[in-house]
């Protein structure tokens, strides 16, 4: 798609094909959310179960308490692209809570661009030799009775890599229409 002159010369996308953008990301980021979430549930059943086969019939499990530790990696890498969308990670607010709504789209889209966007697409170049190496030799626990396939979980790397990434691009571009004076925030996460 070319890009749109504005009458100062600059090109930038257009509104419309940025707006569906932003909706099919947050729908994917949405979609992985709530999935994500009836995992710990799983995690809940898994962990009660541990401590009662260890604690009440002497049973111990390594199979078992990997899997917890497992079904955790899961929910917390397939859950930081939803925690982004919905404003739930770390934010030291000293400044942040007193500037206006585009002071904080600023803060929102240098921050995407120059902390989030980059740490994403490092930790995916990072990444990618480690998981290839885990799934050539198609690793496994080393304890034994413990899980196979540990190639799967260190997938899950680049996974949130790219998730959280693609979540980075739908908020650079949310923060661009709140600059532009195309969009509003609503509880200081741009709509």
């Amino acid at each position: 798609m070319p890009p749109v002159r504005t009458p100062a010369g600059e090109a930038r996308m257009p509104e419309a094909a940025s707006r569906q953008i932003i909706q099919k990301i947050d729908a994917l980021t949405e979609a992985t959310g709530r999935i994500t979430s009836w995992c710990n549930i799983l995690l809940m059943i898994v962990v009660c179960l541990v401590v009662l086969l260890r604690y009440g019939f002497n049973i111990g499990s390594i199979a078992l308490q990997e899997a917890a530790t497992w079904i955790h990696a899961l929910i917390f890498m397939t859950a930081t692209a939803w925690t982004l969308k919905h404003n739930g990670h770390v934010r030291v607010d000293i400044f942040y809570q007193r500037f206006t709504q585009k002071g904080q789209a600023w803060v929102n889209l240098l921050g995407s661009l120059f902390l989030l966007i980059p740490v994403c697409l490092f930790i995916l170049w990072i990444s990618f030799d480690y998981v290839a190496q885990s799934w050539a030799v198609q690793e496994r626990s080393q304890d034994p009775g413990g899980l196979a396939a540990i190639y799967l979980l260190k997938s899950l790397i680049p996974v949130m890599a790219c998730t959280l990434f693609l979540q980075g691009l739908a908020e650079c571009l949310r923060n661009i229409l709140v600059l532009t004076d195309k969009a509003s925030t609503k509880g200081g996460q741009p709509a």
